[in-house]
């Protein structure tokens, strides 16, 4: 069994600062982007960071940025990943600086949108021994995510995920805050997450920002829309069904 961290570990990143004096194109993409107009200064927490907010709210923008700014391939992978199917990162990362520990960053950069590709880089690496032993591209998507996790998120590191929920059932999505939670307690990992799942942002002690309209804000796991949502519609669906299907 892990021993029990005994000493705070404040995490490889600890706040990532827009070097705004750099953008000479405030007003285009992603600059533009409502949550991102007054961005200045985003603190990390050393365990776990959740980024939430509606579809175009700016989250993987700025979670991809962050990514590629600490070292990884903006595709994802771990930091010795170097290949690239279709270069669509924005400059954000360019104008990041991150206030970093004194400790090499190592981990694991994975995004749901291009995890096939990433799957196919680890086939071509010859390197299917580190995830399990099985081709990812011959599981199921949420068997490769999690044998991913599982075989990969080795502790000792910092691991952004970009919605991971998109190929995890709920039992799965518990599987997973099963593995953070061992990772962040008993191997000194820091987590990044940009997720619209309530199963995910419901990890004891993690700290939310919200992105939207008013910027970034710090918000309470109660205060999330996607709790509340989940919520009410679980404990009066009709209402939802009148309301949705009234004609």
């Amino acid at each position: 069994m892990s021993p029990v961290r005994t000493v705070e570990f404040p995490g490889f990143i600890q706040t990532v600062q827009l070097l705004r004096a750099q953008v000479t194109t405030p007003d285009e993409y992603p600059y533009s982007i409502p949550a991102l107009r007054g961005f200045e200064t985003l603190e990390l927490d050393g365990k776990v960071t959740f980024l939430v907010g509606d579809n175009g709210s700016g989250k993987s923008t700025l979670i991809e940025a962050i990514a590629v700014a600490a070292g990884f391939n903006a595709e994802g992978g771990s930091k010795n990943f170097r290949f690239a199917t279709r270069s669509s990162e924005s400059p954000l990362h360019q104008h990041l600086r991150l206030v970093r520990s004194a400790r090499r960053i190592d981990g694991f950069f994975l995004r749901a949108e291009s995890f096939f590709n990433v799957a196919s880089e680890i086939e071509r690496l010859d390197v299917t021994d580190s995830y399990g032993g099985v081709s990812l591209h011959e599981q199921s998507h949420g068997e490769s995510f999690l044998a991913l996790a599982q075989h990969r998120f080795g502790g000792n590191g910092l691991y952004i995920l970009d919605e991971p929920e998109a190929a995890l059932s709920p039992q799965r999505q518990l599987s997973l805050l099963a593995i953070i939670h061992r990772l962040v307690e008993h191997e000194r990992s820091q987590f990044l997450i940009a997720t619209h799942s309530p199963i995910l942002l419901a990890y004891p002690g993690a700290l939310i920002y919200q992105l939207g309209a008013d910027g970034i804000r710090e918000v309470a796991y109660e205060d999330t829309e996607h709790f509340t949502i989940t919520r009410d519609f679980l404990n009066g669906r009709e209402r939802f069904f009148k309301h949705l299907f009234d004609e």
